[in-house]
């Protein structure tokens, strides 16, 4: 029988036996087979569902194992077209969306993924319960898919111990986004195929960051980019005293609006022609008048007044009241105000009804409860009845609330802006091609705001053919339109294939 120990001889208790000790986080990943028709071919695919843990060195590498700390788990999603056999001919897209705050849901199961939310024709929600449907306009006969969402969405999270908030900016977000991109590239030898991204509304302004980090941190050279609903310059879309820059660029988008709802006075003309001329007075007459300010003469205020009115669709009155400016959150209560009605940021096609309608601005966005419902039935429903992947967490779809308030340091006194961060990104790599969608009807980010930009980017030259922009009549997420989800599927595959080698 061994003698007992003393207190003071008592031997010190390990790690484990002293205190619990954290588990390591490990990835996460289910596999699934899949099969599905697309333009009459057969794609037989495998889909990768999970978690991985990005972690990052530490300075001495004698405290972690292998010289790395585990930092977050990465919720993704990855579609892979099965029997290639030459993975440098096979493209590789990297999908995520924008908010900040937003998961990959939208341009996954909106118009990318094999699989697509059912809505009604126009993109409006059907009656519940909602469906899923086999999507024949998937990219994936095009190119490999992978759905990526950023800290803090999806089921992406910090692993124990470390704090959501230190993701929740600028930089870090394109660290940590451009962080998954490399690994899953060399996990699953992927760096010699072509890739791309494609990124939605602030998911435009990670891709451009992202194109610049991908490049300079890692040396990897993308074949393309697309935006869809892209806005890389905030000073485009910020309606502080003294900018007067979106008063400006948003007309042609307020005309597309008003001629919409049948709001504009002798409307004999086709769209595209009638914010084409709205688009000239925007960026010539009143343009010129805004400049002036208060010098501008008494005669040529009552001739902008007019104008304005006939393409915007709102009040004379109102115009002169607002110092010639319509503010775009006075727009969607204003223009349909007569009518009980307000219109969409997002897809002013749509519209609401307030409980009051002599408020200032608007209760809601129409447009979002269309397919907040859906969208999220059909995620819950996919993600474990058909891709086997369980968890009891909440998933993030759409949550400004969890990463607010969102870092701008890099940007202090100044607008938000990639425009730079993409121009660059060009130039380093003069084969990288860029697509943009528009939405005629987008009041979120408008696709004349988008034209100023890229007309304002300074790049050479000999890289300006190298952009393509299309445009859909719908809006922000043009895809919920069946007749622009059948066209959007057509550009991108065109797009991906001028941009391969």
């Amino acid at each position: 029988m061994p003698e007992p120990t003393k207190p003071e001889e008592k031997p010190a208790l390990s790690k484990a036996e002293g205190k619990d000790e954290k588990p390591t986080p490990k990835d996460n990943l289910v596999e699934t087979k899949h099969t599905i028709k697309i333009g009459g071919k057969e794609i037989k695919y495998t889909v990768t569902t999970g978690t991985i843990v990005l972690k990052e060195e530490t300075p001495d590498r004698s405290k972690e194992a292998e010289g790395e700390k585990p930092r977050a788990q990465i919720f993704f999603i990855a579609y892979t077209k099965d029997g290639t056999r030459d993975k440098s001919k096979r493209p590789l897209t990297f999908s995520f969306n924008g908010g900040p705050g937003s998961a990959s849901v939208w341009l996954h199961m909106g118009v990318l993924g094999p699989r697509r939310v059912k809505l009604e024709f126009d993109g409006s929600a059907p009656r519940p319960p909602f469906e899923l449907t086999d999507n024949e306009f998937s990219l994936l006969d095009e190119t490999d898919l992978v759905f990526i969402d950023p800290m803090s969405t999806g089921y992406s999270r910090p692993v124990e111990g470390q704090k959501p908030a230190e993701w929740h900016g600028f930089k870090k977000d394109i660290e940590s986004v451009g962080d998954f991109i490399r690994l899953y590239t060399t996990r699953n030898n992927r760096w010699l195929s072509p890739k791309f991204i494609i990124g939605e509304s602030y998911g435009t302004t990670r891709a451009a960051g992202l194109a610049d980090y991908l490049y300079g941190q890692y040396g990897m050279a993308l074949n393309g980019v697309m935006l869809v609903s892209s806005i890389l310059d905030f000073g485009t879309a910020d309606f502080t005293p003294g900018n007067d820059l979106p008063y400006i660029l948003f007309v042609p988008a307020y005309a597309a609006t008003a001629w919409y709802h049948n709001a504009v006075k002798g409307k004999h003309q086709t769209l595209q022609e009638f914010i084409a001329e709205a688009g000239e007075f925007a960026l010539g007459e009143y343009a010129s008048a805004l400049l002036k300010g208060d010098a501008l003469p008494a005669d040529q205020r009552a001739r902008i007044v007019e104008k304005l009115a006939h393409y915007t669709g709102i009040s004379p009155t109102f115009i002169e009241r607002s110092d010639l400016r319509i503010m775009d959150q006075h727009y969607f209560k204003e223009l349909l105000r007569e009518r009980g009605l307000t219109v969409g940021r997002l897809d002013s096609r749509f519209t609401g009804r307030d409980k009051l309608g002599v408020r200032e601005f608007a209760e809601f966005d129409p447009m979002f409860p269309q397919i907040m419902g859906p969208y999220t039935a059909a995620f819950y429903d996919y993600v474990r009845a058909e891709l086997k992947f369980e968890s009891d967490l909440k998933y993030v779809i759409s949550g400004w609330t969890f990463v607010n308030p969102w870092s701008y340091a890099e940007f202090e006194n100044q607008h938000v802006s990639v425009s730079e961060n993409l121009r660059k990104a060009m130039t380093l790599n003069p084969h990288m091609k860029v697509f943009v969608a528009n939405g005629y009807y987008d009041l979120g980010t408008p696709y004349s705001a988008t034209e100023y930009t890229f007309n304002h980017l300074g790049l050479h030259e000999s890289l300006r053919g190298n952009i393509r922009m299309e445009y859909y009549e719908a809006g922000h997420m043009m895809y919920i339109h069946i007749p622009s989800l059948e066209k959007m599927k057509r550009d991108l595959a065109e797009f991906i294939k001028t941009a391969m080698p």
